[in-house]
């Protein structure tokens, strides 16, 4: 890992850009950068949990807080709504400012709201240091019925991508703060400092924020996939942990292999989400008819979301290839265009094929009644449930 580390190292040098493959990592690079945060930090994730690393982040969060630093935390109300009394004193008693994206109700009522989630993983220190990724704030030894450890990315980055990463953070705060009636002081007392205007910022432009929201933003990221697939000449590398592509997505897929491009899906093959499993596994006849690869990984728990293009493009975030995340969550990837940081995210992916995942063979897709009766029910009842949170008119899902 510290090699890897070492690497992506040098690819910031030229990218602003600097991968983090899994937890040890990215907490040791997030524990630094807020012990030299000036200004500002703002820490937004779905899971926040009361374990050793969660614990470890909310004391660096506290230090930088103590010593008069703006520390924000946003945590989803429905990821985080375990998130415990202790962990939260111990924030808010050090002078961090916790708020709730759309806090779940003590009822189990079932709104079209609740689906909406914030998922993505972003931090903001000072608009000069960013992380964004797929990487909760939970120790990544912590996976129930799973083999440890969580295997996961994010990116470092600056520049540019580091104020729009800023930028984002804030408006998701102001948002929340408008909704909660004991957050009024987030909206009294400004920010501590100008966001730089982007003609400032020494940036060659490689890196960038796309995120998906509810308004302006509904489809950038897919759109950014579909961009970058469109235009592969000779390889399309995806790792998703939970993939149920529509039908725009998977026609561009096989587009790409019919013109000779290698493509290769690297999904998880460990069950999370019983209705998810089985209607991804739906498409696999489909998508190995096209000559598409799929590689199941089954070393530990994979909780990627990254893609490699042609050695150049490459991208990672929060956004799996999922209805949930496409369509519904607030999401965030960085799109990273270099060749040597696509390289360094390239053989990390290739190794995790090579050592510990199974390439799934079509004559081997032997499936009885009751599997593939699993699967179209599983299928069926995704489609029902995009159709009650309003997506039901959207015909290039599913």
């Amino acid at each position: 890992m510290r090699e890897r580390e070492a690497s992506g190292g040098r690819a910031a040098a030229a990218t602003q850009a600097r991968l983090l493959e899994g937890g040890d990592a990215y907490f040791a690079a997030l524990e630094a950068a807020c012990d030299t945060a000036r200004a500002e930090v703002h820490l937004q994730a779905y899971i926040f949990e009361d374990d050793r690393t969660g614990r470890r982040i909310a004391a660096a969060l506290g230090r930088a807080a103590m010593r008069g630093v703006a520390v924000h935390v946003v945590v989803d109300g429905f990821g985080s709504r375990a998130m415990s009394v202790a962990l939260r004193g111990m924030l808010v008693d050090a002078g961090v400012r916790l708020l709730v994206f759309r806090p779940e109700a003590r009822l189990p009522i079932p709104r079209r709201s609740r689906l909406r989630r914030l998922h993505h993983k972003i931090v903001a220190i000072d608009g000069e240091r960013a992380f964004v990724g797929g990487i909760n704030v939970i120790d990544d030894m912590h996976t129930p019925g799973h083999t440890p450890p969580r295997w996961d990315y994010a990116v470092e980055v600056g520049g540019v991508a580091a104020v729009e990463v800023l930028r984002l953070a804030r408006r998701i705060c102001e948002r929340v703060a408008r909704t909660d009636p004991g957050a009024l002081r987030v909206r009294r007392q400004g920010w501590p400092s100008r966001l730089p205007k982007r003609a400032a910022i020494a940036d060659r432009g490689e890196v960038r924020l796309v995120v998906r929201d509810m308004l302006r933003h509904r489809r950038d990221i897919e759109v950014a996939y579909l961009e970058a697939i469109a235009a592969a000449r000779e390889e399309v590398l995806i790792a998703s942990a939970y993939f149920l592509p529509g039908v725009e997505f998977r026609r561009a897929l096989v587009e790409a292999a019919a013109r000779g491009v290698r493509v290769v899906l690297l999904l998880q093959a460990r069950v999370e989400y019983v209705l998810m499993h089985h209607a991804s596994r739906t498409l696999y006849r489909q998508l190995l008819g096209a000559g598409i690869e799929i590689h199941e990984y089954r070393r530990s728990f994979m909780h990627a979301k990254v893609a490699v293009v042609d050695g150049r493009w490459a991208t990672v975030g929060s956004s799996n290839i999922d209805p949930l995340s496409l369509l519904l969550a607030r999401e965030a990837n960085v799109v990273v265009e270099d060749a040597r940081f696509a390289a360094l995210l390239r053989e990390s992916l290739a190794r995790a094929m090579d050592t510990g995942a199974v390439r799934v063979q079509a004559e081997r897709l032997r499936r009885g009644l009751a599997s593939r009766l699993a699967g179209w029910v599983a299928y069926g009842m995704v489609r029902l449930l995009l159709g009650w949170a309003g997506y039901g008119g959207r015909r290039d899902f599913l």
